[in-house]
């Protein structure tokens, strides 16, 4: 069933945009779905479509249907992955290399979110039955920590966290070569690589995208390199490892294939949020895998 919720705006919101408007009436949405309510047609305003830009009047009418909630259709597969937490609001999970975290078109089964199904009672819908729980992702190389959401009410507040930079994520990766400086901040656009669209790049026109960074070691010819992300754009730090012209170790997309490699060399060691509900910041961390460690040990020998 659906439920129809009617808003009569006042003379104080005149010249608001409408997905801000609707995301303060209605704070069990995220604003990007509330973006996809309003290009699917579950949105009118003085009953005509408009976009989520749209500036409201005043008594400008909006009709806005609220949809039940899918059925998740996505199948529960045992998938092996550890579970570094667990509490009534939110899973984080230790995602090993080669797990992709949600199904997609080229991908309809064996990710983590079969996984999680197949592990988790409850988690939240507001991603859509393709994305339970899903707050934000890894590269299916890319290892180490994510935190899912188990209910709605988390689920807003790890989004509102991660968007407000209070949600801290902290990465380990190889770069091939030495970087001209030792720490620094990297501040640039990403957008789709107009060349390749499996591919992202720096560009002129696309989001900002920033990364901290800081070498913990030197080897020969690489790097142990220690990031920070203050976005979260895709495949942002592999983009600006990259972009420096020192690609992470062992990427196919972005730098060379390493044999004995099975991806590159980046794991997500360090996780930091405040909880939904009991406010208190919460810290983890997950130690670096067996061939990331041996990698490294065979280069302290060069």
């Amino acid at each position: 069933m659906s439920e129809v919720k009617v808003f009569n705006v006042e003379s104080n919101k005149t010249g608001e945009r409408l997905d801000v408007y609707l995301q303060n009436e209605l704070p069990l949405f995220s604003r990007s779905h509330i973006k996809n309510m309003i290009e699917n047609d579950c949105v009118f305003v003085n009953g005509k479509k408009v976009k989520s830009g749209y500036k409201l009047k005043e008594d400008d009418k909006i009709d806005v249907t609220i949809k039940e909630p899918e059925k998740i259709s996505t199948e529960e597969e045992d998938i092996p992955f550890d579970i570094v937490y667990e509490d009534d609001d939110v899973v984080v999970v230790n995602k090993p290399q080669g797990l992709v975290v949600h199904p997609c078109a080229s991908t309809k089964s064996g990710t983590l979110v079969n996984g999680l199904l197949h592990r988790i009672k409850n988690l939240s819908g507001i991603n859509g039955v393709l994305r339970p729980g899903i707050v934000h992702r890894l590269d299916k190389d890319t290892s180490g920590l994510l935190v899912v959401a188990k209910n709605d009410k988390a689920h807003i507040s790890l989004q509102e966290q991660i968007k407000n930079k209070t949600c801290r994520r902290i990465y380990l990766a190889v770069l091939e070569g030495h970087l001209k400086e030792d720490s620094g901040e990297i501040v640039t656009k990403i957008a789709r690589d107009k060349k390749d669209r499996k591919k992202m790049a720096v560009t002129d026109v696309g989001r900002e995208a920033i990364t901290e960074y800081k070498v913990l070691e030197h080897f020969k010819n690489a790097s142990l390199v220690m990031f920070s992300l203050k976005t979260g754009r895709t495949h942002q730090i592999r983009v600006h490892c990259k972009y420096l012209g020192h690609p992470i170790v062992g990427d196919k997309l972005y730098g060379k294939e390493v044999k004995g490699l099975n991806g590159q060399l980046l794991h997500a060691v360090r996780l930091s949020f405040i909880h939904p509900t009991t406010k208190e910041e919460m810290t983890f961390e997950a130690p670096l895998p067996d061939y990331f460690e041996k990698y490294l040990e065979k280069l302290r020998k060069m």
